[in-house]
């Protein structure tokens, strides 16, 4: 065996970020050996079980270290590794971000900018997306909150085929606001 700055040449450690127990890293007194066919070895010492994982050319990797007694695998672990952060790479790629778009009115907006809006909040829900609907008040529209309240019954009344009511309309400040979700397909 080739020793380089003294270490083994066939044992492998693991990354520094990564949290695995591989090889020289298992520091059990006993393990539960599984082989790379999935065969069970049995119960032996964590060294032999090193022994048997370098005469394969294979790495040991820790599967349950809670486990009494752990048990480990003879892998090739950075195969291991490199399925793993495939797996990972496609979760991610399928999922799906729901982000939050906002539509502003006030309560005195005509009657075709309403529609306007509530056409852009549909094309929003239709994508999937989450719409907070924001009706402000300015200066004295603050002693008439019920036009404001029916501007925003109006709106969602235009949008209500696509959507159904997640927050329902609450006064926070000079806003009255609502959140709308997208329907279940």
């Amino acid at each position: 065996m080739i020793i380089i700055q003294g270490q083994p040449q066939g044992s492998k450690k693991p990354n520094k970020d990564n949290k695995d127990l591989v090889n020289d890293a298992v520091r059990f007194p006993q393990v539960l050996l599984i082989g790379p066919n999935g065969e069970q070895l049995g119960v032996m010492s964590a060294r032999e079980a090193q022994l048997k994982a370098n005469s394969m050319d294979l790495d040991l990797f820790c599967v349950a270290p809670g486990a009494n007694p752990p048990v480990c695998k003879i892998i090739n672990y950075s195969r291991y590794r490199f399925e793993q952060q495939k797996k990972a790479k496609e979760a991610k790629r399928n999922q799906k971000i729901v982000e939050i778009k906002e539509v502003q009115l006030t309560p005195q907006i005509g009657q075709h900018d309403l529609l306007t809006k509530a056409r852009h909040a549909t094309r929003f829900l239709q994508e999937g997306n989450k719409v907070k609907v924001g009706v402000r008040f300015k200066g004295r529209q603050m002693t008439h909150i019920d036009v404001g309240e029916k501007t925003m019954d109006n709106f969602i009344s235009l949008v209500s085929e696509y959507c159904t009511i997640e927050k329902s309309a609450t006064m926070e400040g000079k806003w009255l606001f609502a959140v709308l979700a997208p329907k279940k397909k």
